[in-house]
This record gives structure tokens, sequence and C-alpha cells, in this order.
């Protein structure tokens, strides 16, 4: 099953359902990962991932340490859209993956990016 993402004004479409968030802390310089699927014209947040902790980013209820990171499944209802901060200061931009390739978000500075899936046709 294919999604379609808008990030900004950029139209991705994913080849499954299924994508990861990854960014650096601002603070801490420490690697976050989520795993989100589109359904619904919402977006599902599946897992989530960080590789430490520190602060403002404590693991959440249940989290287990794999391969370094520290993973749990949040209790976070479906999202209409995402705010993606886009100060240009931080240490990385978001960076977006499907199965088959990833994209920078939000790296130079400006207004929040917003992510959410395509309108209906």
């Amino acid at each position: 099953m294919t999604a379609c993402l808008m990030a900004g004004a950029l139209m991705l479409a994913l080849p499954a359902s299924s994508f990861t968030l990854e960014w650096t802390h601002s603070v801490e310089k420490t690697a976050w990962r989520e795993e989100w699927h589109v359904e619904g014209g919402a977006l599902h947040l599946d897992r989530a991932m960080v590789k430490g902790s520190g602060a403002g980013m404590e693991p959440g209820e249940g989290a287990v340490l794999e391969d370094g990171w520290w993973v749990w499944r949040p209790d976070l209802p479906p999202q209409a859209e995402l705010l993606l901060a886009a100060s240009g200061a931080t240490i990385s931009a978001w960076r977006l993956c499907s199965a088959v390739e990833c994209h920078e978000l939000g790296a130079a500075p400006g207004a929040a990016l917003h992510l959410a899936p395509c309108p209906a046709p």
C-alpha cells in the first residue's frame, strides 16, 4: 500500500504506508527516531527510539534497550499533522525515510514545516 505525505510545499510519494522520522536532539546531540504509518487520513506513531537519555528526551514507559536504542510504543492518538521546527540552528535537519529513499527537511531557517497526509483525491 502506497501513501502520500505533504511536507510543506513538497509532496512525497511513499512506496508503502510507513516511514521513519529521525533527528538529532539540539541540546543533548543524541539520535531520536520514530516509526509512523499513514492510515485513514492520519499519522499513527508506532514506535519511538532514542539513543540515550537526557534533558527532555527520557525513554517512554515500558522502554527496552535494543542495540543501544531505548525503544517503546508511545500512547499517542492519530495525528492530523506534525509541526517540525526549522530553525536552521540545530545540529541536523529532520530526516524522513521510506523503504527506498530519505529526504532532509527543515535544514534551513524558516517557518515550522507541516507534515501531513495528502488530501484525499
